[in-house]
């Protein structure tokens, strides 16, 4: 259902976004992993395939999306799926009453800068690039898709900075799609609740136990795959555009 699409994964070396870039090759399409050049993105591409390269990406930096638009374009010739997957979090109230310690605002602004400007850069140009493509029928030339976070809604204790940069990847998902359609570029925005990632499984089994408890149906963590699964929905319906959709198995996260 993927066959030919040509598409570019952040945070491709492992999680959602590896399993994004392991359907859509696994669907026919090609992908191009921008990861840190710390990632196992090298090893990741060469065990999916020869449909997909790896280029070494700080999200935040201009210079380095640049270039691995460069590099989709010479090995692909072009670009038709951005999928953006990268992001950081750190853990921290905004006043510890009883360390007396303030949020660092160095460790806030670095979550968003990753976060919320990191995906804002990668989408403005991505973009570029996708607006060169023939429109198909419908006049359409392309998709980005971003991830945010339950935490965007539901921010616990201790997540004002992430809470915040999924927030605003939220928030910006329906002016980008107005911004873009005439160009007929669909913008949408996925916001996974708790799944398989190597953060979480680097948890305890019991607190791994704990957290999949909380899931009312499925009571279970999400595997990254039913995350990708979404990834395709959104490619292949051209009526999804603007929106932010939940994937967490109804959870409401609690304080």
């Amino acid at each position: 259902m993927l066959k030919g699409i040509v598409s570019l994964v952040t945070g491709g070396a492992s999680g959602l976004g590896r399993a994004t870039v392991e359907r859509i090759v696994r669907e026919g399409g090609r992908a191009l992993i921008c990861d840190l050049p710390t990632s196992e993105g090298a090893k990741v591409a060469e065990e999916i395939g020869s449909n997909v390269i790896f280029v070494p990406t700080d999200v935040s930096s201009g210079p380095d999306v640049e270039n691995a638009l460069s590099e989709c374009k010479d090995k692909f010739g072009r670009l038709d799926v951005t999928v953006n997957c990268a992001g950081i979090g750190i853990a921290a109230k905004t006043f510890n009453h009883n360390k007396k310690v303030s949020h660092s605002l160095e460790d806030f602004m670095k979550v968003q800068k990753v976060n919320l400007g990191g995906t804002f850069n990668v989408i403005r140009l991505s973009a570029a690039v996708i607006a060169e493509n023939e429109p198909d029928a419908d006049g359409q030339r392309g998709v980005i898709i971003n991830t945010a976070s339950v935490a965007a809604f539901d921010g616990q204790i201790g997540q004002a900075a992430y809470a915040a940069s999924k927030g605003g990847i939220v928030g910006m998902t329906l002016p980008i799609a107005r911004d873009l359609a005439p160009m007929g570029i669909r913008v949408c925005t996925i916001a996974p609740g708790l799944f398989k990632t190597p953060l979480l499984m680097s948890l305890p089994e019991k607190v791994q136990n704990f957290l999949a408890k909380t899931m009312p149906f499925p009571q279970r963590l999400g595997n990254p795959d039913e995350y990708a699964m979404m990834v395709q929905a959104i490619i292949t319906n051209p009526m999804m555009n603007g929106e932010t959709i939940r994937v967490d198995g109804a959870i409401r996260m609690q304080p």
